[in-house]
């Protein structure tokens, strides 16, 4: 398998002429297992069932919704991983000073880099940007569809810590639930 270490990617902050390269990117995604969510008298649990047939989801394109770009927000960033090509991935982050989070907002890397470290990668770069704020921990949402993207989270160190079971509802992904992800910011 190649990696990003085999590889001859530039990760750095976005520019402003990567942002159509970033809404073009590919961020669905094919997998064969879901995770089922269970409110239960303590809580909720989680199981991981199968998804047969396999489920292919495509996200709606993204709306410009006139936050300001990461340059001019000192507590946002967009890093992105360029390839010799094209842009392979991007991680869209936000540090919420209040309680000390780092939010990744989005991370998304094109079907053809997946499995490489590409998002990894990334991720290390918000932990960089988190400590330099002083982050306690890095959050993420994800819809527990997307058992690919948990197990990628679980292998870096994210655990699930909650979840709304409506933050959907109404949406092209009504009937999903959202599921939050945090890991201390090492």
């Amino acid at each position: 398998m190649t990696t990003v270490d085999d590889m001859d990617f530039e990760f750095r902050t976005a520019r402003p002429e990567d942002t159509q390269a970033i809404e073009a990117l590919d961020g669905s995604f094919t997998t064969r297992s879901i995770f089922r969510v269970a409110i239960t008298d303590d809580g909720f649990a989680f199981q991981e069932i199968p998804a047969d047939p396999p489920i292919h989801k495509v996200f709606p394109a993204k709306d410009a919704d006139g936050d300001p770009a990461p340059e001019e927000d000192p507590n946002s960033r967009t890093f992105v991983a360029v390839g010799p090509d094209r842009l392979a991935g991007f991680a869209a982050v936000s540090y919420v000073p209040w309680n000390r989070r780092l939010v990744i907002e989005d991370i998304e890397v094109a079907p053809a880099h997946r499995g490489q470290g590409i998002g990894r990668a990334l991720v290390g770069h918000a932990v960089e940007f988190a400590r330099e704020r002083g982050a306690g921990h890095i959050w993420l949402e994800v819809t527990n569809v997307n058992a690919p993207a948990i197990h990628a989270y679980q292998r870096m160190g994210f655990t699930f810590c909650g979840l709304d079971t409506s933050l959907y509802d109404g949406t092209p992904s009504s009937g999903e639930h959202a599921l939050y992800m945090s890991m201390p910011c090492p």
